[in-house]
């Protein structure tokens, strides 16, 4: 199969992250090919997500430099959402910003590589905590709009991280953590600020939930002992036994590949 990769689509319907590889219209489901030899070959050509023309260089997981310069979802405030300025009427794309910033966001924290804060639109869960390999999460808030949420993990980063530690979750460095526990001191902690942010925004705009524990397991016969990074780009080829999946990451005996860098680049795959 051959065609413009996107990010690997993940599901886990019993409680196994199940994989399916999407090149151009075509899908194959990776978790049957766990132990098999696979090739991945890059064919030269990037086109951007958006307006799909040819780019040499792919920004912010691919756009091209204009897109990425003008599109709402590349601008900074993806990163840091408590930046989020739709409200102050300077967005790039309002009618963008209010599709995906003004609707329910959930607060939530993971365990990847150790526990973390996170957040998400309430339509990706679980597929974020997918996409970042983690075992387990829970959520912790529901709250009205994307800059909410962004506050909220912003004033909690000085107790807890913000970020996986990629090497760590593939070589499944994960501590064993009671994340209902977790959860319950973390609302605790947040208590006096999620007050102050209702009395500002309305008390119906930060749900409190009860703390409910979410998990999954990976498809992964071995995991690395050192994690080696394959840059497809440089090495035009990247091939050898897939050892499982886990996050956006394919795990070969030679190497470990992030799929979603490549989103928008022409791949061609082998199976022997």
């Amino acid at each position: 199969m051959r065609g413009l990769a996107s990010k690997l689509q993940v599901e886990s319907p019993d409680g196994m992250a199940e994989y399916r590889l999407r090149l151009g219209n075509e899908q194959r489901l990776l978790n049957d090919m766990i132990g098999q030899s696979l090739s991945l070959r890059f064919h030269g050509e990037i086109r951007c997500g958006h307006c799909a023309k040819i780019t040499k260089k792919s920004y912010s997981q691919g756009y091209c430099f204009q897109c990425m310069q003008t599109l709402p979802q590349c601008d900074s405030c993806i990163m840091s959402p408590e930046k989020c300025h739709l409200h102050l009427g300077s967005c790039r794309d309002a009618e963008w910003g209010k599709a995906n910033c003004e609707i329910d966001h959930i607060v939530y924290l993971a365990n990847s590589s150790g526990l973390k804060i996170g957040i998400t639109r309430h339509s990706q869960v679980p597929t974020r905590w997918l996409d970042q390999g983690a075992v387990a999460a829970v959520p912790l808030y529901r709250v009205a709009t994307r800059r909410l949420s962004g506050l909220i993990e912003a004033h909690a980063k000085g107790s807890v991280a913000d970020k996986t530690n990629w090497r760590a979750m593939l070589k499944n460095e994960v501590p064993e953590i009671d994340l209902s526990q977790a959860a319950t001191k973390m609302q605790q902690q947040l208590s006096e600020y999620v007050e102050d942010l209702q009395f500002a925004f309305g008390a119906n705009a930060i749900m409190p939930l009860v703390p409910s524990v979410w998990t999954t397991d990976y498809p992964v016969s071995e995991y690395p002992t050192k994690v080696v990074s394959l840059n497809l780009e440089k090495l035009g080829e990247v091939a050898g036994k897939l050892m499982g999946i886990k996050g956006q990451y394919l795990i070969f005996d030679t190497g470990v590949i992030n799929l979603r860098k490549y989103t928008g680049y022409d791949i061609e795959c082998k199976v022997s």
